[in-house]
């Protein structure tokens, strides 16, 4: 096994407290490596509304019938709460009512979803759960697709849906749909279509920098809500459960994120220089970057280790290589926070991949579902 470490500067940053946050439970978390930027209670099992209609959309969306036409059954028009008026027996493209799940929240639309993708509301949420532990959400259940106060099996906390975010924000048409401020859709039998405006106050006007999120609201859970911000390419997650004064909550909590973390390229994409054995020399390729929030003080304490498979006689073509060939482990302060796989290649190139693929193998390898590539 050959073994490197390496040793990464960057630059200082400023660094202050975060205080005064309204909210029983929240969390902000770095959108590119799941780092914890800032905690109160993240892991506390809470009701949380309508941001469980994030599950819902990923689910919608991931199921690859956004084309389909639902058919809008006599449950979910009678579905209570926040509703965008569908009509029994209406057909409507599932992409529309995930635009309407999104931006007004409509639990008549979560139902025709549900229906819809998973057979039943029932076998909907069985596949919510499924995807709840795929990801790692290992203080969620999900019993219903809206989040209405009707089951009391139904929680999640702070940490559990900032990472459904991280999840969610893999998926670029996910990433569209909740970043959009109004959206028409056909009505059928009127002469107008519907307009829906987001919710989400934030991205309508409030905060600059907001670039997506769900809110959410009943009696029992209160104020939660979920969001997304970015400036000059950094994007964090906020997420606020009982938040009386969210939106400024959030808005304060971004606003320190930036202040006091730098966004690093702490590993690129590409051939690694600094390999000297007589085989890899040249050849060993990581096939993403790897970014990392640090705040001040924090420079000086990333290492880099690489390891790699002894060279065997018998491996006369690159092919002969196993493949991963070795992996990267990046340290920070001794904690580990990333690992990647890394591969041989007889002339050290990269072959092309698209951003968000590659940011969905990034997200396993964090939660550590892929092992070794």
């Amino acid at each position: 096994m050959v073994v490197l470490l390496i040793f990464i500067s960057t630059f200082p940053l400023k660094s202050s407290a975060l205080t005064d946050v309204s909210a029983e439970t929240a969390i902000l978390m770095d959108a590119a490596s799941g780092r914890i930027l800032y905690e109160k209670a993240p892991h506390q099992k809470m009701r949380i509304a309508s941001i469980t209609k994030i599950m819902t959309a990923i689910l919608a969306i991931e199921s690859g019938k956004l084309d389909e036409k639902t058919i809008i059954s006599k449950r979910a028009v009678r579905t209570e709460g926040s509703s965008i008026y569908l009509k029994e027996g209406e057909k409507i493209e599932l992409k529309h009512l995930v635009y309407g799940l999104m931006l007004r929240s409509g639990n008549d639309a979560a139902v025709a979803i549900a229906e819809h993708v998973g057979g039943s509301v029932e076998g909907f949420v069985f596949l919510m759960n499924q995807k709840a532990q795929e990801i790692g959400m290992r203080n969620t259940v999900f019993a219903n697709p809206h989040g209405l106060d009707d089951h009391e099996n139904h929680y999640s906390t702070a940490y559990d849906m900032a990472l459904l975010t991280k999840y969610a924000l893999s998926n670029e048409t996910y990433r569209e749909i909740a970043g959009t401020k109004v959206y028409r859709a056909p009505n059928p039998g009127e002469k107008w279509d519907r307009s829906w405006k987001n919710k989400n106050k934030l991205l309508t006007g409030m905060y600059r920098y907001s670039t997506g999120g769900k809110t959410g609201y009943t009696k029992r859970a209160k104020r939660t809500l979920v969001s997304t911000a970015s400036k000059n390419g950094h994007e964090l997650i906020a997420v606020t459960l009982n938040g009386p004064d969210d939106w400024n909550d959030h808005i304060a909590m971004f606003e320190w994120g930036f202040a006091n973390f730098d966004l690093k390229n702490i590993v690129q994409e590409g051939t690694i220089s600094s390999i000297k054995d007589d085989f890899y020399k040249g050849k060993v390729i990581v096939k993403h970057d790897f970014l990392y929030p640090l705040k001040e003080g924090e420079q000086d304490k990333i290492k880099i280790e690489i390891k790699l498979i002894k060279p065997k006689k018998n491996w006369k073509r690159a092919k002969d290589v196993p493949s991963p060939c070795g992996t990267m482990v990046i340290k920070l302060e001794n904690e580990k926070i990333g690992e990647l796989p890394l591969f041989y290649s007889k002339y050290g190139k990269l072959s092309t991949e698209t951003w968000f693929s590659t940011m969905k193998d990034m997200f396993f390898y964090m939660i550590g579902v892929r092992a070794n590539g």
